[in-house]
């Protein structure tokens, strides 16, 4: 086996984004747009060094760019779920959550022909009812929690979290394979400004990439089979110069001893027993 694994993840936000910010003036579009302009890009980039990748698609981008969701299939790649129109199902009640995910699961199957195995909730945050909506439909994991780093773990359904205390609830048969914000490519990279905040972005992708290596440099120092998973917009890192980045990183980790999964795969093993991210003594 070996010391360590990698998921490279990629959210096809497109033009759903802006969708759900309610911006569709012709620029903020034109960004959308944009998305569709790179994931050729990236795809040539995989391809040419082997690797897979999970792609989390929301319903609306795979309605509006079909031939390039199948394109990304075709190269072997993994899609998965993202909401429809990237909604924040945090805040919806649970019928209408419902069903988003069922629009969002019949479009993903529709276009590509291939049911989804996985979700990752846009913005990274679900709802109490999120967990046993994806277990209800069969989905096999999720990727947006942060409670570990570099393992694997299986939801729960039922936390109480209050002043009063915390009471875990009962464990689901969905895992999880966790996020950080810190391995995500839009806080480093994108500028988005509106009233309410400002995400200024527009740093090195130099300086983003060496921070990803050097927690993938740590946890295989400290972990046994840990697993590091990077998520990255096509709207975002592709551009000349931070395509070029991520090729350079991408040729450096692939020296160390890593396999490249896709989060289906690594999520496969932990339901199968497989210890992933336990501490070396």
């Amino acid at each position: 086996m070996p010391s360590g694994y990698v998921c490279l993840t990629f959210d096809f936000d497109a033009l759903s984004v802006w969708v759900d910010r309610g911006q569709l003036s012709a620029t903020p579009r034109s960004r959308g747009e944009f998305a569709a302009v790179a994931v050729p890009r990236l795809l040539k980039t995989l391809s040419r060094r082997g690797l897979a990748a999970t792609w989390f698609v929301p319903g609306h981008t795979a309605h509006t760019y079909p031939d390039l969701c199948r394109e990304i299939r075709d190269h072997g790649h993994e899609i998965a779920l993202h909401g429809y129109a990237h909604e924040n199902v945090a805040t919806m009640a649970v019928d209408a959550e419902r069903a988003v995910l069922d629009r969002s699961i019949a479009a993903i199957t529709e276009v590509t022909g291939v049911p989804a195995r996985g979700f990752r909730a846009p913005a990274w945050d679900l709802s109490e009812n999120t967990v046993a909506l994806l277990t209800e439909r069969g989905l096999r994991y999720d990727s947006s929690m942060m409670g570990h780093d570099h393992a694997p773990y299986w939801c729960r359904t039922g936390d109480r979290v209050d002043a009063a205390g915390t009471v875990w609830g009962a464990e689901a048969p969905l895992v999880e394979v966790p996020v950080s914000w810190t391995l995500d490519d839009l806080p480093y990279l994108e500028f988005l400004s509106s009233p309410a905040r400002t995400l200024p972005g527009l740093r090195d992708p130099g300086e983003m990439f060496a921070n990803w290596e050097l927690d993938l440099r740590y946890m295989l120092r400290e972990t046994a089979q840990g697993v590091l998973t990077v998520t990255c917009h096509p709207e975002v890192i592709g551009r000349g110069h931070r395509l070029l980045r991520l090729e350079e990183w991408l040729d450096r980790i692939a020296e160390e001893d890593v396999a490249f999964s896709t989060v289906a795969e690594v999520a496969d093993l932990f339901a199968a027993g497989v210890e992933l991210g336990t501490p070396k003594d």
